[in-house]
């Protein structure tokens, strides 16, 4: 590991900005002060006045290794990530084979450090069969332990009562729940087909898998959690009915947290007409006022972290008719740039940002000496440019192995100029440095 400066930044971090210099030695941020003078480094970055942030952490990807290299894997995708000042991930479980067995988790680690430019760490997987593997978790091993409450792939989907009882009962991890009916979305698509046919086309996305639908699921998950005090995360929250579940105020000391996506912030059911198929994700991205709350509640704390659910389809996939075409969204390169719109907007200050981004991610899944800038901890850090006017998306290459990105349309007032992940630069001037290597998260296991 080489000595880094950055000097000439203006530092948010904890609530606070100021004027700073930082001092990179052996991987870890060495010194923080407002000059440090007299000092050599291999690599000086003069900030000039940009904003200096810890590097988000995503809690949400889909990286698609092993199994669908067509889409995309851990080389491709971390550097997108890295590029969007992204320092560290957390990948999901629906993979294939999926991460349902401490071999499969084993894989994907070695995957990782064979090629991802960012840190990583990973969730694991719950199936019908696999709650012994689950409650023998070690928690420093693995983010957090994944279950989806609602329709998936495989038999990744677990909506038996007893089982699910079980599983809140025992699971020794935060427990990360895909909050959706399927009875509830099956009844709307059966009725929307009855009505359209064919032409069922992707504004009707958010009628099928509804408010409704995430409401009785995330309900029943709240439920079971109280009942077993089971350490839950919902994950990827999208409509206002079920914002009233989640309490507001700081995440020291609560039992049941909520997260956020980029694309439910910056996206609304407008944006189908022009979009279509782009933005069919699930749960499904809904209404302006179903936007706007989910924004309030970032604010107010009801909500605790933004994330991406970053999840590639290639072009090709995405140019099927709507009933074909996949759900999820590119969004790890341009989600935080696009997330400073927020900041622009009024929606929140940029020490919020940060905070849900950064601190509360790393406070959630205790995640080890990351998520903050100080002194002593990992350099994961992240220099932003305000751009003197916006830039379009579409001038600047994807670097996610699909090729696009749904932002294609928007201009961004921001970029990242410059991304280190572990005390090495990973991301300047427009290029990936080669050499990084990303490290694995280390996590405390004190999630119950």
């Amino acid at each position: 590991m080489k000595r880094l400066i950055i000097r000439n930044a203006r530092l948010v971090n904890e609530g606070r900005v100021q004027d700073a210099d930082v001092l990179v030695l052996h991987g870890r941020i060495d010194k923080i002060a407002a000059s440090i003078d007299g000092v050599q480094a291999d690599t000086e970055i003069d900030a000039a006045g940009q904003w200096l942030l810890p590097g988000m952490i995503d809690d949400q990807v889909h990286f698609r290794e092993p199994g669908t290299g067509a889409k995309g894997c851990m080389a491709s995708e971390s550097r997108a990530a890295v590029a969007g000042g992204i320092t560290s991930f957390m990948d999901m479980p629906n993979t294939q084979p999926a991460t349902l067995t401490l071999a499969a988790l084993e894989d994907k680690k070695a995957r990782a450090a064979a090629g991802s430019v960012a840190n990583y760490g990973f969730h694991f997987g719950v199936s019908q069969d696999n709650l012994d593997v689950v409650a023998a978790l070690d928690p420093r091993q693995v983010a957090a332990t994944k279950v989806f409450m609602g329709a998936s792939t495989g038999n990744l989907l677990v909506d038996d009562p007893a089982l699910l009882e079980r599983l809140f009962a025992c699971v020794p991890t935060v427990l990360l729940a895909h909050c959706e009916h399927t009875p509830s979305i099956l009844a709307n698509q059966a009725r929307l087909q009855a009505r359209y046919g064919q032409a069922i086309a992707a504004a009707m996305h958010p009628l099928i898998r509804d408010a409704d639908a995430c409401l009785r699921s995330s309900r029943l998950a709240v439920e079971l959690a109280r009942r077993f005090d089971t350490r839950l995360h919902v994950l990827h929250l999208t409509s206002a009915a079920e914002l009233h579940m989640f309490s507001p105020g700081p995440l020291t000391g609560k039992r049941i947290t909520a997260e956020v996506c980029a694309h439910h912030l910056l996206f609304d059911d407008g944006d189908y007409a022009r979009l279509g198929n782009l933005i069919k994700c699930n749960p499904a991205i809904k209404t302006r006022a179903d936007r706007d709350a989910l924004r309030q509640a970032l604010r107010c704390g009801r909500l605790d972290v933004i994330g991406t659910d970053h999840a590639p389809h290639t072009w090709a996939e995405k140019q099927l008719p709507y009933a074909q075409a996949p759900a999820g969204l590119p969004l790890v390169q341009h989600a935080l740039p696009a997330l400073f719109e927020l900041v622009e907007e009024g929606c929140l200050t940029l020490a919020e940002l940060v905070s849900k981004t950064s601190h509360a991610v790393a406070e959630l899944f205790g995640v080890q000496d990351r998520g903050y800038v100080r002194e002593g901890y990992w350099a994961d850090l992240t220099l932003i440019e305000r751009l003197p006017a916006p830039r379009p998306v579409r001038d600047d290459p994807v670097l996610a192995h699909c090729g696009w990105t749904p932002f294609m349309y928007h201009a961004l007032r921001h970029r990242v100029t410059s991304t280190v992940v572990s005390g090495q630069l990973a991301w300047h001037a427009g290029r990936i440095v080669e050499g990084c290597q990303g490290l694995p998260l280390s996590f405390s296991g004190n999630a119950r």
